[in-house]
């Protein structure tokens, strides 16, 4: 079974539309690279998968069954933007993702906490964003989640760090699992991509394994996106 299908998925803002007759099929146990510029509904598409928007035709299966409560107990979601409470302490955080997320492990976030030299009794208000970012990606790579679905995970961050997130999300989900990765920096993560997605203008425009790409277009991921999309 698929972990993510689309079939005929669209979603319009008014008169505009935002995802055009989007058919996917998604392997369990891959790590995708869900790659396009901005406003090409990379990020719509994420959150008609997570069931914060509902589509305006077509249908979306996350492991057979429609978005909602039963497919937000298999996701585990980054955004782009941190949506974590400011005043609250790691310790606190913790205590109420372990509380709202029958799959969270606590010793894991713990584990990862100290390696990225985070102190549990800070308040988040006090971090940096980058440090802010580590925070949400500890919580979310410390759930044992069918689906990882992350939104530009490394932005804003300085090359070593990304470096660093890279290694923590490969080491940190099941290998039963997939991942679902957007980002604009394409060549910090392409050597970890199994499969890549490229959509633009609310459109797939194709999906392939990635290592057949490079061989078919003799070229990295990163240069076949800058000529698809280059100005």
């Amino acid at each position: 079974m698929s972990i993510v299908k689309c079939k005929d998925l669209c979603k319009d803002y008014g008169a505009k539309k935002v995802l055009k007759n989007v058919n996917l099929d998604l392997e369990k146990g891959r790590i995708i690279g869900l790659l396009g510029p901005n406003g090409s509904g990379k990020t719509t598409l994420i959150k008609l998968i997570n069931d914060l928007l509902v589509p305006t035709s077509g249908e979306v299966l996350v492991d057979g069954k429609k978005p909602g409560v039963e497919t937000k107990k298999i996701i585990s979601y980054l955004p782009e933007r941190t949506y974590l409470n400011f005043n609250m302490k790691v310790t606190e955080l913790i205590s109420f993702f372990k509380d709202f997320y029958e799959d969270f492990d606590d010793k894991k976030a713990n584990k990862l906490l100290k390696e990225l030299n985070i102190n549990p009794a800070d308040k988040l208000r006090t971090m940096s964003k980058g440090m802010k970012e580590k925070v949400q990606l500890v919580l979310v790579m410390s759930r044992k989640a069918k689906l990882y679905i992350l939104d530009e995970p490394i932005g804003g961050v300085d090359p070593a760090t990304r470096d660093y997130i890279i290694k923590t999300i490969m080491n940190n989900f099941n290998e039963d699992a997939s991942i679902i990765i957007s980002t604009h920096l394409i060549s910090d993560v392409e050597k970890i991509l199994d499969d890549v997605i490229f959509i633009n203008d609310g459109e797939i425009m194709f999906v392939k394994n990635a290592d057949e790409l490079r061989h078919e277009k003799h070229a990295s991921v990163d240069e076949i996106f800058r000529e698809e999309f280059k100005c």
